[in-house]
């Protein structure tokens, strides 16, 4: 089984933002993060997701996926993001990401909890910290599809 922690951060929503993602398998664990010039919390919390998915070499294993993010975990558990996508997204924000995710997600066997955030949990803490020093870094990278359409939060 694979477990993947992930966080995301946004300053002043929008503002600049980061995501951070801690990814264990075997007794190894691997982070990743990165930062973006202007962008939303929500962004950054199903970035880290979608990051963590397509950094994944096999499909071979079960995933568990932890988030603090109930906009991540609730979409994808109670199965909106389907709907949203059968009407086309109309209406609907991050409409991009949420394709990206559909079109990586089907190959995984996922699990998704939802972790409260803040409250001591070492792996989403040390996410937190990652995305947070990511958002405050200075290689942010442009959302391009966010700041072209320049949704709100």
């Amino acid at each position: 089984m694979v477990k993947i922690f992930t966080d995301g951060s946004a300053k002043g929503n929008p503002g600049n933002g980061g995501y951070g993602i801690v990814m264990q398998f075997a007794g190894q664990e691997k982070e990743i993060s990165q930062g973006y010039r202007m962008t939303t919390n929500n962004r950054m919390e199903l970035l880290a997701v979608i990051v963590a998915l397509e950094t994944m070499k096999t499909t071979k294993y079960p995933i568990h996926i932890y988030s603090d993010s109930k906009y991540v975990i609730d979409s994808i558990d109670k199965r909106w993001v389907f709907g949203w996508e059968k009407k086309n997204f109309r209406g609907k924000k991050n409409e991009d990401l949420w394709r990206r995710y559909l079109a990586i997600e089907s190959k995984f066997n996922l699990t998704l909890h939802w972790v409260k955030g803040h409250a001591g949990h070492p792996e989403n803490e040390r996410c937190d910290v990652l995305a947070v020093a990511a958002a405050d870094g200075v290689n942010h990278l442009v959302d391009e599809w966010f700041e072209e359409n320049r949704e709100e939060a």
